[in-house]
């Protein structure tokens, strides 16, 4: 019989207020050990906001995040270390080439990228033949894929994608998919936010869902899908924010 997976991330009572909004209200939260968690929740959610205070970009109002059992405030060395961000936002430096991008962002870890890894990252996220280009001048595509790349070159423990394929093609996104289950048969942990529920659907382990601040369900998806009898994930999804929202006038 397998042990039970340990949860690398620890969220307790997690607090963000900005002036009189609250973004998260109180969330307690276990992320497991090699697991692929489907964090869901409509525009303003709070879904931003708690990945930002996990990998050190906002400060928490109350309450505890750990990483590996490392406070994220007191202990930011560490676990800025061992969190990857992907962000929403395409962001990139224009002056540099693909492989010049990922060597300065190993450089800002204190980590020293080999060929043999930097080779590995461009040809699983298929930017090889782009190593000498310029950053400016890929596509829209391709720039996301870059992202990953600069969030997966200190080889984190536990990989955060926020909205990793807005925007991109079905190829691509089908491409990224089987990127994302290789990284997890190697034992990286991954958050993934979406709005494409068929995404979750296809790659989460465990769904959550987030509205307003609070976890409205955190379930196992196969349970979840079996104690709704054949409803898609988007079914549910759309049945427990709408009751929520209705609940909420």
């Amino acid at each position: 019989m397998s042990s039970p997976r340990l949860p690398v991330v620890q969220l307790r009572g997690l607090l963000k207020r900005y002036g009189d909004t609250t973004a998260l209200a109180g969330v307690d939260l276990d992320v497991l050990d090699g697991e692929i968690f489907g964090l869901l929740g409509p525009n303003g959610a709070g879904k931003t906001t708690l990945i930002s205070i996990v990998a050190g970009l906002a400060r928490a109002t109350a309450g505890t995040a750990t990483v590996l059992g490392h406070d994220v405030v007191k202990d930011y060395r560490f676990t800025r270390r061992a969190v990857g961000l992907v962000p929403q936002e395409v962001n990139f430096d224009p002056f540099f080439s693909v492989e010049e991008a990922l060597r300065f962002q190993a450089g800002y870890f204190g980590v020293r990228l080999p060929e043999e890894r930097l080779v590995e990252i461009l040809t699983n996220l298929d930017l090889l033949q782009k190593r000498k280009s310029n950053a400016r001048t890929l596509s829209g595509g391709m720039k996301r894929r870059l992202l990953i790349a600069k969030a997966l070159v200190h080889e984190p423990k536990v990989l955060f994608l926020d909205e990793p394929t807005a925007g991109v093609d079905v190829e691509l996104r089908r491409a990224l998919w089987a990127y994302v289950e290789r990284l997890r048969a190697r034992g990286t942990t991954v958050v993934l936010t979406t709005h494409y529920l068929e995404e979750a659907e296809a790659l989460a382990d465990r769904i959550g869902v987030i509205d307003k601040g609070r976890l409205l369900l955190v379930e196992d998806k196969a349970a979840l899908l079996g104690r709704h009898q054949g409803r898609s994930l988007e079914e549910i999804y759309v049945g427990l924010v709408g009751r929520r929202q209705e609940e909420g006038k």
